[in-house]
């Protein structure tokens, strides 16, 4: 690689990683015409224009073209064409680079996901049957098919993947610790002693989670409370602040105050963008849900979430929001209670820059809501209302519920404050709190949320 392509690479990266998309872009269009035919430069100006918005399929195909080993080009190239309207041409291309390379994770998932939004839900995942058979030895491949099935929740289907898979891989700690999961999502609690007896040599976020949520929903918050503390302090460690605040609070334990802090870490603030502006961005948000059903790893009931990264396009609606947002982010984090090392969110240095981790919209319709869950990705996370029926409902229909946990759960917590939306609000907390929202009568209900990525020394 010439070392003034290396220099351009350092200072797109660098763009990039401070979120400034639009100086990366430009930036990368002047090093395409100097360097037409560099494969490097060419996947990151198209992941550049599909981040910002932009057509980019053509360009993703000139980019796997150069370098017919991007499978991520191939991947994205697909993904451009579903969000460009172009959903059957790029299932084509799906499944015509499938049967040629039937181990591509990605494209048997991407594959998988545009069947799903698009109202395939019975058979969503069947194209993962021939690759698993024609490649038994590909552990990873049935473990692709088994994750789509389980996040589905089609219990009978996840159960007779495992069963196909283990005649080949007898003994597979990865397929033990997936029956786990089954039994005990499905509350196959005959099962699950034994299995669980049978996994508690294996260490990883999957059998920890399914210990801690089968002792919830069996009445034993201190074992729980055990198997969450001892991991608050590692990697995975925003996964299991949610559930050490139910179980303390179930055992009367008042450092779920500590932890939540309902009063202290939950936040309404007035945008003081105007109804003009908010009807603005409302119609340009209405024309990016495109999917007929949401994704199914989400938390959305009866309506649809939006691909990609919302604030970082380039639409200057987006623009302005993403500029307000992050002010009013600051606002919040400079009224925080002082720093405590111990606390997940109040351990973090102030003063940003904040940078978006996510960001996406969600529209919710007639009885539309989300189900109670929690953001492992985010430091902060928000809702900001957008457009919202007149009527909603009795009191607390459309709310934002905080500290109601997984139904699934069986808990006897509600929730411990709710929000009522009113466009051009926003709500904060931290992204470690159980929320979820409450179904209301009939109408669109509008959002823009986003997760700050935490701060950094």
């Amino acid at each position: 690689m010439p070392d003034e392509v290396r220099g351009l690479l350092m200072q797109v990266q660098a763009l990039r990683q401070a979120q400034r998309l639009a100086d990366a872009d430009a930036l990368l269009g002047q090093g395409r015409m100097r360097f037409p035919a560099d494969p490097v430069l060419a996947f990151l100006h198209a992941q550049t224009r599909y981040e910002l918005g932009h057509p980019a399929a053509a360009l993703f195909g000139e980019a796997a073209r150069l370098d017919p080993a991007n499978l991520e080009a191939m991947r994205n190239r697909a993904l451009a064409l579903i969000s460009e309207g172009a959903a059957v041409q790029a299932r084509e291309v799906l499944e015509a680079e499938l049967a040629a390379r039937p181990d591509w994770l990605d494209g048997h998932k991407v594959l998988a996901t545009l069947k799903w939004t698009h109202g395939e839900g019975s058979h969503f995942a069947d194209h993962y049957a021939p690759a698993c058979r024609a490649l038994p030895e590909r552990l990873e491949l049935w473990l692709a098919w088994f994750r789509m099935a389980a996040q589905a929740r089609d219990w009978q289907v996840a159960a007779a993947v495992l069963g196909e898979a283990e005649r080949h891989h007898a003994g597979s700690p990865a397929l033990l610790a997936c029956r786990l999961f089954v039994a005990v999502e499905s509350h196959d609690d005959a099962a699950v002693p034994a299995l669980l007896a049978a996994t508690a040599h294996l260490r990883g976020d999957v059998t920890s989670l399914c210990r801690i949520r089968h002792a919830l929903r069996r009445g034993e918050p201190r074992a729980a409370e055990a198997e969450a503390l001892a991991l608050v302090g590692g990697p995975s460690a925003p996964l299991y602040w949610p559930y050490l605040s139910l179980a303390w609070r179930l055992l009367g334990d008042e450092r779920w105050l500590w932890l939540d802090r309902p009063d202290d870490l939950i936040a309404e603030l007035d945008s003081g963008i105007a109804a003009g502006e908010r009807e603005e961005l409302a119609a340009l948000l209405r024309t990016l849900h495109t999917t007929r059903a949401p994704y199914i790893e989400q938390s959305v009931r009866g309506g649809t979430q939006t691909d990609r990264s919302v604030l970082l396009r380039h639409e200057v609606p987006l623009q302005r929001l993403k500029a307000r947002m992050l002010e009013l982010v600051s606002t919040y984090v400079a009224a925080l209670p002082p720093m405590d090392a111990a606390h997940p969110l109040l351990c973090a240095p102030r003063g940003g820059p904040y940078l978006i981790e996510g960001s996406w919209s969600v529209r919710l319709e007639r009885q539309g809501y989300n189900v109670p869950h929690s953001h492992a990705m985010g430091w902060l996370s928000t809702a900001f209302y957008v457009s919202l029926p007149e009527q909603m409902g009795a009191e607390p229909a459309g709310h934002i519920a905080f500290g109601a946990p997984p139904p699934e759960l069986g808990l006897p917590l509600s929730a411990y404050r709710t929000i009522r939306p009113e466009p051009g609000r926003l709500a904060v907390f931290p992204s470690t709190t159980w929320h979820g929202t409450v179904p209301f009568d009939d109408g669109e209900r509008l959002v823009v949320a986003f997760d700050i990525r935490r701060p950094q020394a």
